[in-house]
């Protein structure tokens, strides 16, 4: 997929969830864009490997292991930017927790319930409380955030409720901050993405498809034949729209909710 450039020169981003998916496509555009782009994730390996996929860029990415299911680490995170770089210019909550997908609401656990919201919810919360103190105590005030949260969170999707929940719930984050912070020189949008081909797509077609090749190819076309361009989209297409949100272009945006979806939302909207 070709990308549209931009110019993020001298700008500090962090993409928590950045190892893989959607969050390593978004790392990758910024850092092509010439920024500072700090990643995170839990595994080390996957950080490795995405680091070696972002390649030669213009500033060294930096990796910063992150459990965004848990606070201390989240307060450890933004202790390293600030003490690393003393700003921070835009933030992309992508990070997310398969927990809360594969079985009718009355089946899951408390367990289930907890870790799908301290990953999906209270992490994206609690890394907007540190992000949006560090844009407003910066000199000159002001950045950008996008939340990445899901179509199955604008009304909710059978066997993922609590994921869908919990991505209803980074929706209304988003449109409660955006309003508060419209005067600070802070924007706050929310990517709602489709079907992309990312890893937790693919662990969800063997989920669904129990492990056989052909139930799992039935799964795929399931989903294809709910999305009117009739195919999966490339991680680079949310990625790119992340960017646009985060740009001069977008200057007077501020708590919507992008849907890149390929259409597959269009007609329950």
């Amino acid at each position: 997929m070709s990308n549209v450039k931009y110019d993020f020169a001298g700008k500090v981003v962090l993409v928590t969830g950045g190892t893989s998916g959607i969050g390593l496509a978004t790392a990758k555009l910024f850092a092509e864009a010439g920024t500072t782009i700090v990643l995170t994730g839990r595994q080390q390996q996957k950080a490795d490997s995405a680091l070696n996929l972002i390649g030669n860029v213009p500033v060294k990415p930096q990796f910063i292991p992150t459990d965004n299911s848990q606070p201390e680490s989240i307060l450890n995170l933004f202790q390293e930017i600030k003490q690393q770089f003393g700003k921070l210019d835009i933030a992309v909550n992508n990070a997310a927790d398969e927990t809360g997908i594969g079985k009718p609401l009355h089946e899951f656990e408390l367990a289930d319930f907890e870790q799908a919201m301290a990953a999906n919810l209270r992490g994206v919360w609690l890394c907007m409380q540190q992000e949006i103190r560090m844009m407003l105590e910066q000199n000159p005030a002001g950045g950008a955030i996008v939340n990445v949260a899901s179509i199955n969170g604008l009304g909710g999707a059978p066997g993922g409720a609590l994921y869908a929940a919990a991505k209803a719930g980074v929706i209304a984050l988003t449109k409660a901050s955006a309003q508060e912070l419209a005067t600070q020189q802070i924007r706050v949008n929310v990517l709602a993405p489709g079907a992309h081909d990312t890893p937790m797509l693919q662990d969800m077609f063997k989920m669904q498809g129990e492990d056989d090749l052909q139930k799992q190819e039935e799964v795929k076309q399931m989903y294809l034949n709910f999305i009117p361009q009739k195919r999966i989209g490339d991680p680079s297409e949310a990625a790119n729209a992340i960017l646009w949100l985060c740009s001069d272009a977008a200057s007077y945006i501020t708590g919507h909710t992008m849907i890149v979806d390929g259409g597959m939302s269009a007609s329950m909207r």
